[in-house]
Order: structure tokens, then C-alpha cells, then sequence
């Protein structure tokens, strides 16, 4: 944890199959961010599928006009919102470290307990 900021979890369970909840998500984890937080999108389930890469351009499901999840997925990396995805889930997903997207890794299931513990905000999608 970052010295000095509160923790703001969001849990992204949500796959393609829901584009408008994924960029939901990404937008509360960039205000969160923009608010001077901590701010973790950790991935479990079909949201596991999100951090693979190229799935997000292949998959999304965006109108035009509309911003892409890959357009927020890298708004919210430049915005310092870190990306971790549940070992668990990518073991069964059949999901590698080197499939995920720059930025994203792999991190147990304990550590999300942790972070629901610490953290003084929390979002579920």
C-alpha cells in the first residue's frame, strides 16, 4: 500500500458480455484514483477475461461514440489504478501471467480479503 493513501478497492466480476458495467467500473477506479486514493481493480470470474490481452479490442461490445474498455483500461493505468487478476480464477480461466495486459498481474485470492479489509471504500461490478 502506497505510504500516506486510503485504499479503494473495486471488484470487477463482469465479462464482455456486459461492456457498459466494465467501463462502470474502470470510471468509479479513475475517480477513486483522481481523489487521491489507492485504487485496485481486482479481477475474478469473467472479469478475469478483461485483463487478457487483446480481449478488450476483440470482445467490447461499446457503441460507437462511446469510450472503449481499452481506452479506459489505459486512462485508469495512467491514472495510477493498479490491475490484478485472482490466481484462482486464472488457473481454472486457463489464464498466464504473460496473457495479461502491461500493467495487470496475477495475485492470490487471500489478497483480496486483505484488501476488503483495509480498504475504506469498496465497488462491485
Amino acid at each position: 500500500m502506497s505510504e500516506g493513501k486510503d485504499l479503494f478497492l473495486v471488484l470487477l466480476h463482469t465479462g464482455f458480455d456486459r461492456s457498459d458495467i466494465i467501463r462502470s467500473a474502470l470510471m468509479f477506479a479513475m475517480l477513486a484514483a483522481a481523489m487521491d486514493q489507492e485504487t485496485i481493480v481486482y479481477c475474478v470470474q469473467a472479469g478475469a477475461d478483461v485483463m487478457v490481452k487483446g480481449a478488450a479490442e476483440e470482445k467490447d461490445t461499446s457503441k460507437p461514440g462511446e469510450p472503449t474498455i481499452r481506452q479506459r483500461m489505459d486512462e485508469a493505468l495512467e491514472m495510477g489504478v493498479r490491475f490484478e487478476v485472482c490466481e484462482q480464477t486464472a488457473n481454472v480461466r486457463n489464464i498466464k501471467a504473460e496473457d495479461l495486459v502491461s500493467g495487470a498481474k496475477l495475485m492470490g485470492g487471500a489478497k483480496l480479503i486483505d484488501y476488503a479489509i483495509r480498504a475504506n471504500g469498496q465497488l462491485v461490478f
